[in-house]
């Protein structure tokens, strides 16, 4: 780690989304006027030209080439090491900052020391806002039936799963915040470390902010504080193979944060598959009985059918996203 030179160290994780790219890049120059910074592009292996059209237009970027697809932590890292700033800002490519977002964001970290990170709230394209925080996984959120807890226990369903939306002011300190934008202490990444690069997709944040409160330090989401994020842009064409490592990186985070026994992971494994045979026989009787006529439960057919077949073959990497 190097001495803190400047405010704001900007890392932007890029695979094959060249249009959006530049106009992140855009919106950082367009917005952050009273703050210092320097802007790291680190290059997934894309074939669309990104880093060519970042390096023309803005020759002022620090660019990280790889010629393969590190992943998202072991891609921001990559970065970490290098950075100048006081505070990490990590921002997807497919974010478009508003007007101070950034700088406001600064300001309430430097008037909050115990604060190691921070979140703001993310916005549809049209102005409508999105999750932008959550609670730490448990056992019943992810592994066990959504529908059927809804149907037999609402309650308990009301409890766990629905997020009340309530018109909040000032900051608000949560478990974990959505990783499309997140702005990190300098200081609290030396004493926990950075992001975790056994995760290769998703879950990352919520590891880091798991470590982050577990270290003492607060996580902290800025209700007020707004930016757009236009939403898993690369993933769209390989919907299927990011639920795998939505379930690898799962895995992942109970064997690490609960430090699971071997026969304990191997109980967390059958819990996935029995999850996921219950969804795959539950939407072959669906399909079946509106005799296949909803493209929305085939679709979901095809979706547990994949992830079933992923767990039957022992959770191979190759029916993940490439590498």
């Amino acid at each position: 780690m190097t001495r803190n030179n400047i405010d704001l160290s900007i890392i932007i994780i890029n695979w094959n989304t060249k249009q959006l790219l530049l106009n992140c890049i855009t919106s950082i120059y367009s917005t952050v006027h009273h703050l210092s910074y320097e802007i790291f592009v680190v290059d997934n292996g894309s074939a669309d030209g990104s880093l060519e059209a970042v390096s023309e237009r803005y020759p002022r970027v620090k660019l990280i080439a790889s010629k393969i697809n590190l992943g998202f932590a072991k891609a921001n890292n990559l970065a970490i090491r290098k950075m100048s700033g006081k505070y990490a800002v990590l921002l997807n490519s497919d974010t478009i900052l508003k007007q101070a977002s950034l700088e406001q964001a600064f300001d309430f970290l430097e008037h909050h020391p115990r604060v190691g990170m921070c979140g703001l709230q993310l916005l549809n394209e049209d102005g409508s806002k999105q999750n932008s925080t959550g609670n730490f996984p448990t056992l019943l959120t992810e592994f066990a039936s959504k529908k059927l807890i809804h149907v037999f226990f609402p309650e308990k369903y009301s409890q766990v799963f629905t997020q009340k939306k309530k018109d909040v002011s000032g900051f608000v300190p949560v478990d974990f915040i959505v990783g499309a934008c997140m702005m990190a202490r300098k200081a609290a990444i030396n004493e926990v470390g950075m992001l975790d690069e056994d995760y290769f997709f998703l879950y990352e944040e919520v590891d880091w902010c798991f470590r982050m409160k577990k270290s003492g330090w607060l996580v902290c989401y800025l209700p007020e504080v707004e930016i757009y994020h236009l939403g898993g842009q690369s993933m769209k064409n390989i919907n299927l193979r990011a639920r795998v490592e939505s379930w690898r990186s799962r895995y992942l985070f109970f064997e690490k944060s609960c430090e699971l026994s071997i026969p304990a992971r191997y109980g967390l494994l059958f819990l996935g598959v029995l999850q996921n045979a219950y969804q795959f026989l539950l939407y072959i009787l669906l399909n079946v009985v509106t005799l296949f006529a909803f493209k929305r439960l085939r679709k979901r057919l095809v979706m547990f059918a994949y992830l079933l077949f992923w767990h039957v073959r022992g959770r191979p990497i190759s029916m993940g996203i490439p590498r």
